[in-house]
């Protein structure tokens, strides 16, 4: 991986404002609501961390890229762009102490088939404006485009899986959604953190959500030439039950009717502050579509995505486990089957094994004090 393609992964301007503004990974809407906690990457040293794994391969898929838009292939034309964020960012988070685990999805919900649907749309779209965009010499506006198409291909889960596993990282396959089984395991104190860009999460009744873990930084704010930094932020839900003066099924009231992945398009002229208004009025949904609501338009039954969040299927069955990294293998994988740079993989593992080390014998010095 260039130096060129590290800094536009690390420092990337344009990867939230896409997340945005094609909504490929958006979720619920409570980005108003919620309060936040700035942190740095330092202060998680210790923690543990369950990570939606679908939701940071995606945003690697997104943001490391050529400058015209193209992703990081090997000579048999397999995109790698996935597994170089899932390397360097992963490799930096265990050097700095940070225990982090992946979660991946299962089959979606029944209830998601609109919004998947929705998402290859825009996919298709996008890729026809990159590729006119390409086509006419307009390479910024290309790389633009070329963000919001990314496609998670199954080789790309295989590999995944198959470097955290040479890299000593536990990984945790769900039965349905990650975001729901990363909470799951958070709520269980398996996990001191889950980590998304979503706020789905709390919905899922995560108590502790980390967003920008994979993708800190900075960003360019759109059509302006400014410049903002994009830290780690924590999102307590006690902490937002609180301020909002709500419970945690009214949250998901909230939710629905912002609108979810479940429902995208929400209620009709409702954004989160009314929401939150109308749900605070009338106790919950119920009330709601009884009285207020009664002719609203829900693509699905309210009553099964209420349900869906506040008992989404998970497994209890799940080994959380770190071990060193397998060097060599993980060597043999990345540059001999798919050319990655021998001299900065061994850098990054190396780093990373100097970290754990580190992170061992604080832990035992702890123990003995």
């Amino acid at each position: 991986m260039s130096l060129e393609l590290m800094k536009a992964y690390f420092m990337s301007s344009a990867a939230l404002y896409m997340e945005e503004k094609w909504c490929v990974v958006l979720g619920v809407n409570l980005r108003d609501l919620v309060p936040k906690i700035q942190v740095n990457l330092q202060d998680l040293a210790g923690k543990s961390i369950a990570i939606d794994a679908y939701n940071a391969l995606y945003q690697f898929l997104a943001i490391i890229r050529q400058s015209d838009g193209t992703p990081l292939k090997d000579r048999a034309g397999r995109v790698t762009s996935h597994l170089s964020g899932l390397l360097y960012r992963t490799s930096k988070l265990v050097e700095m102490g940070i225990n982090v685990t992946y979660v991946f999805d299962g089959p979606p919900p029944v209830l998601k088939k609109a919004v998947l649907k929705r998402r290859t749309k825009t996919k298709v779209e996008a890729t026809i404006k990159y590729e006119k965009a390409l086509a006419e010499g307009r390479i910024r506006e290309a790389r633009t485009y070329a963000q919001a198409t990314s496609r998670l291909k199954n080789y790309m889960e295989l590999d995944s899986k198959r470097l955290l596993t040479l890299m000593g990282i536990p990984w945790i396959q769900a039965p349905s959604e990650g975001e729901a089984q990363a909470a799951y395991i958070t709520k269980k104190g398996t996990t001191n953190f889950c980590a998304s860009q979503d706020y789905d999460s709390l919905l899922f009744g995560a108590p502790n959500l980390i967003r920008n873990l994979t993708i800190s930084g900075r960003r360019k704010l759109p059509r302006k030439p400014v410049y903002i930094d994009v830290v780690p932020e924590i999102i307590e839900l006690r902490s937002v039950l609180t301020k909002l003066g709500i419970t945690y099924e009214q949250l998901v009231d909230v939710g629905i009717l912002v609108g979810t992945d479940y429902n995208p398009e929400g209620v009709k002229g409702i954004g989160p502050k009314t929401a939150l208004k109308l749900v605070k009025e009338h106790g919950g949904l119920d009330e709601l579509l009884r009285k207020s609501l009664k002719d609203a338009d829900f693509p699905a039954d309210p009553h099964k995505i209420k349900s869906t969040f506040l008992h989404p299927k998970v497994t209890h069955d799940y080994n959380i486990e770190w071990h060193d990294p397998d060097i060599e293998g993980v060597i043999d994988f990345l540059c001999r089957e798919h050319d990655f740079t021998d001299e900065r993989v061994r850098k990054a593992l190396e780093n990373m094994s100097a970290g754990l080390k580190e992170a061992k014998s604080k832990t035992t010095l702890d123990s003995f004090l």
